[in-house]
């Protein structure tokens, strides 16, 4: 599966998901409102943000109550100014109330990843290097993080284990040689990304003389990673470079300047400060 289609399915899925885990059998406190109350509300960040989720916000109303419109003042990706409204609903005062809680918590989950990944991506601007994300993602939303992190400016990794080869030290190990296993990685699928991550130089000249796309180099200091960019420039046939490992805020820019391609960043996904949202009523009418 190719990611648009992951894509789509996760947002039917969880727009699901997030409705039945939320409203059960049925939201008993939304049953104090009179059936034809009609509402008007309005939803602001408290904090600038970027924002991330609207198909799913989309998906999630519509299977609650087609009867509900939402008009977005902004769109995924778009930078939020604080208090300002980015979305306005209109319908069944019901059924705004019984959706708000899901819609907002995956808003401020998603907008939460794209501005950590805006973040990180702003301090490395104008150097050519790619930030990546991993799989170190939030159990469930593998998907809908990976697609919040490109919203924010930066870039993904595989999805899963499925779209990319990643040979680790145990693979090298199971397999006997570098070489044996990006051999064997060609066989199983020679038009699939072949990653090899190494730990020293004499790995890395193995796995640029076994012609992996990508080498991952695992926990190399600057001065290493300098090194390691001259030899494979040097190399007849070079691959893509990526620093990975003990990466921070501090750390970002040095190894940006070493001249690497990308630099991948677990924290992108799994050190996420979820984003200070507020829906508010502000006309009710009966109909």
């Amino acid at each position: 599966m190719n990611f648009h289609d992951a894509l789509a399915e996760d947002i039917r899925t969880s727009a699901a998901r997030l409705l039945a885990e939320d409203v059960g059998g049925g939201d008993i406190t939304a049953e104090l409102i009179p059936e034809r109350q009609w509402a008007k509300a309005r939803v602001i960040s408290r904090e600038p943000a970027i924002l991330c989720g609207v198909p799913w916000v989309d998906e999630l109303f519509r299977r609650l109550d087609p009867r509900v419109s939402l008009k977005w003042l902004a769109s995924d990706g778009d930078r939020l100014e604080a208090d300002a409204p980015f979305l306005e609903l209109e319908g069944p005062a019901r059924s705004l109330l019984t959706g708000e809680r899901a819609a907002l918590n995956l808003l401020q989950t998603l907008s939460g990843t794209a501005t950590r990944a805006n973040h990180y991506a702003s301090m490395v601007e104008g150097s050519g290097v790619r930030l990546l994300d991993t799989r170190k993602t939030l159990p469930g939303m593998r998907v809908a993080q990976k697609y919040a992190v490109s919203c924010g400016g930066g870039h993904n990794h595989r999805i899963g284990l499925y779209d990319a080869f990643l040979i680790k030290e145990n693979h090298i190990a199971a397999c006997g040689s570098i070489a044996a296993a990006v051999r064997e990685a060609r066989d199983i699928a020679s038009d699939v990304t072949c990653e090899v991550e190494v730990e020293n130089f004499e790995e890395l000249a193995q796995a640029l003389d076994a012609g992996a796309d990508v080498i991952m180099l695992d926990n190399f200091d600057n001065d290493q990673l300098i090194e390691a960019v001259a030899r494979n420039k040097a190399h007849a046939k070079p691959a893509v470079l990526e620093a990975s490992g003990n990466v921070s805020e501090s750390t970002l820019p040095g190894i940006a300047a070493t001249g690497v391609d990308c630099i991948s960043i677990g924290a992108l996904t799994k050190d996420v400060t979820s984003i200070d949202l507020s829906m508010r009523i502000y006309t009710v009418e009966t109909r």
